[in-house]
């Protein structure tokens, strides 16, 4: 039984398991490793600084969360007159992804547009709660073929990716627990992002 399902078991109403679902988030939360995120934030700054671009990589509710990512970190931090963060989600060209899928194997949906857009010194995000997704799996090593930096937003027990990624944030849980994994990693975007645009502005003043 993972933490969910005992939440569940325990609850005794919808407000009950609501309160002991944030509960569980917040004990989630508490026990982040703090630098493995501010090593995030610096792979980020860098790689603005040297004109690369970072990508993101997922699938279901993970590939939702690619797309929030990036376009906080485009656009959410941006300010006219700096130079921006280039940040590109694999996961949202529909017809590329699909005549990939169908051509090449769903395994290859992302590493097919990583030949024609990833460069040396690029970042790859890799979300995934198991961290045992082929197709995110495979992105990761062509990235490190291709001298670029790999991180894992990761849950569970890490899965593959968390032995094969240079930088991981990893959420852990029991295996099945997808809903307090994606949360998280939905709110590691929204701190990153959000300390980085306020970083700039306050170099400014």
């Amino acid at each position: 039984m993972n933490k969910i399902e005992e939440i569940f078991s325990k609850a005794q109403s919808g407000e009950d398991y609501a309160k002991r679902y944030v509960s569980y988030l917040s004990e989630l939360l508490c026990n982040l490793d703090f630098k493995a995120i501010d090593n995030v934030i610096e792979v980020f700054q860098n790689a603005r600084a040297n004109g690369k671009t970072i990508f993101f990589a997922g699938n279901g509710g993970s590939a939702a969360t690619c797309s929030h990512f990036a376009e906080d970190l485009a656009l959410g931090t941006f300010i006219a007159g700096k130079k921006p963060f280039k940040a590109v989600s694999l996961t949202d060209n529909v017809a590329y992804i699909t005549a990939l899928g169908n051509d090449e194997g769903y395994e290859n949906v992302f590493v097919g547009q990583m030949r024609n857009l990833f460069k040396e010194g690029d970042v790859l995000v890799g979300i995934s709660a198991s961290g045992n997704s082929p197709n995110v799996i495979k992105a990761i090593e062509y990235a490190k073929d291709k001298g670029g930096i790999s991180i894992g937003f990761l849950g569970f027990d890490g899965g593959k990716m968390k032995k094969i990624c240079h930088h991981c944030v990893h959420i852990k849980t029991m295996k099945g627990e997808y809903g307090p994994v994606e949360d998280i990693h939905l709110i590691l975007n929204h701190l990153i992002t959000t300390y980085l645009i306020r970083l700039d502005v306050s170099r400014d003043r």
